[in-house]
């Protein structure tokens, strides 16, 4: 784990230059992208493994990397400074990539937002700072950054984007309640949230979400 003076001398950027893994379908001929957000210490290429493993075609699976396979060094639920300056790099990185694939013809819309652990509270993070129609929004086990009390406050809405949080009730990394006031919060900003705790499940994904995120894809993600 980094301590704050190597924190200090980390790059402004640390993931901006880092690779984009891709797998499926070029985004030119895709129906949907997919935006897959890895967890602590583990990479890209893990993540296009979970996108084998969905057996969705006509999907384009966009995988980033983490510098260090860390998007930012400490525990999600630490003051939000301390996690700087990879929280707010890694938080561009997704916003470049739906930028990228807008540019590619992909609106928002057409676009799902997927993170497990570490990933999943940056894609969640991205996805409530900057609300609109996605084809989904996905989180793994994971919540939203930022230590208790953090203002929940963030503008925008969904416009009934499905949005999929699932998580272990006894997640030695994720407070149960804080994947509730994920779900809260995004029903708030009219997300049509699909909120599942798993009895004594742990920090994995299981066979359940696999499903419904696969049935999420195959049915269009909402559109």
């Amino acid at each position: 784990m980094l301590c704050a003076m190597d924190n200090a001398r980390m790059p402004a950027d640390p993931h901006g230059a880092q690779p984009v893994l891709h797998a499926g379908v070029p985004l030119g001929d895709a129906r949907l992208a997919v935006i897959m957000v890895h967890g602590r210490g583990a990479g890209a290429d893990d993540m296009l493994g979970l996108a084998a493993a969905l057996r969705v075609p006509d999907v384009a699976y966009l995988a980033p990397q983490a510098a260090g396979n860390t998007w930012y060094p400490y525990p999600f639920m630490t003051a939000m400074e301390r996690n700087e300056p990879g929280l707010s790099s890694g938080l561009a990185k997704i916003g470049a990539l739906v930028a990228a694939t807008g540019a590619e013809g992909m609106p928002p819309e057409r676009v799902v937002l997927l993170g497990f652990s570490q990933g999943a509270c940056l894609s969640l993070e991205f996805a409530a700072r900057h609300a609109r129609r996605y084809a989904a929004v996905v989180a793994l086990s994971g919540g939203l950054i930022g230590p208790h009390g953090t203002p929940r406050d963030y503008p925008g809405s969904f416009e009934g984007t499905p949005a999929f949080l699932g998580c272990s009730d006894v997640d030695p990394h994720i407070p149960i309640d804080r994947v509730h006031e994920a779900a809260e919060v995004f029903r708030r900003m009219q997300a049509d949230v699909d909120e599942r705790i798993y009895p004594r499940m742990g920090h994995t994904v299981n066979a359940d979400e696999i499903a419904a995120v696969r049935a999420l894809l195959r049915g269009g993600a909402g559109l």
